[in-house]
């Protein structure tokens, strides 16, 4: 269209387009993922530490969706953790609510492997410690199967409820449960409900996390610089 050609009756065909089908996954950015099977405590947890506040009961899969929680340990430190429905077996293949939430722990810094210290049903301190195991390393197979780098991020076990036991059997458990393992990792033992053992788990996530953040930040500095003397080596030749 133009001053003299005000009403233009021709046109130029188009050419085909390209047509794309997507298929786009939301996943949650968070510092420290939670895992665990259902009623470990994780909800509690991320109650317990943060401004969340999701449902909590005494009955499996009440978490139905990833809850957020920004976690402050000082002014200006703080993390977001992210508590997803818990594993059972078979979740890597669609059992139970894991398999839709489980891609959300893949950008992650860290997992807490979160475990009931005192499982209902053994009757002896063996016969749980059994129990635990069993349990712990279903988890570790579902992460596996679905995403084997996830074995490589940093995984810390936080043992829970220890408000159900008495010290000595506390001890007991967590040293047949290392044996049994083989467990060198780090370990905390915590009660979500009552906040015993919580403040020194926060604090050491908070320098976990700190830590990997200046590893990162290192590693682009050196990055960045090494580019910038490259450029220069090939400006002068």
């Amino acid at each position: 269209k133009s001053s003299i050609n005000r009403a233009p009756r021709q046109c130029t065909p188009g050419e085909l387009g390209q047509v794309h089908r997507l298929r786009l996954e939301l996943k949650v950015l968070a510092d420290v993922g939670l895992l665990g099977l259902p009623n470990a405590g994780k909800s509690t947890l991320v109650a317990a530490a943060s401004n969340a506040r999701p449902k909590i009961a005494d009955y499996p899969f009440t978490t139905l969706h990833p809850q957020l929680g920004l976690v402050r340990t000082d002014e200006a430190r703080s993390f977001v953790m992210a508590d997803i429905p818990g594993l059972i077996a078979g979740a890597a293949q669609g059992a139970g609510l894991g398999h839709q939430f489980l891609r959300h722990l893949q950008r992650t810094r860290l997992l807490l492997h979160l475990v009931d210290l005192a499982p209902t049903g053994p009757e002896s301190v063996e016969e749980a410690v059994a129990q635990l195991a069993s349990d712990i390393r279903t988890i570790v197979s579902e992460l596996s199967a679905y995403d084997r780098s996830m074995l490589k991020k940093p995984r810390w076990l936080v043992l829970n409820k220890t408000d159900m036991l008495s010290d000595s059997e506390r001890a007991d458990r967590l040293r047949q449960l290392q044996k049994a393992l083989r467990w060198k990792g780090q370990t905390f033992m915590v009660s979500a409900l009552t906040r015993e053992g919580l403040q020194p788990l926060l604090y050491a996530i908070q320098d976990e996390v700190d830590r990997q953040a200046r590893d990162i930040q290192s590693a682009l500095t050196e990055k960045a610089a090494l580019e910038a003397q490259a450029g220069s080596q090939g400006e002068a030749v």
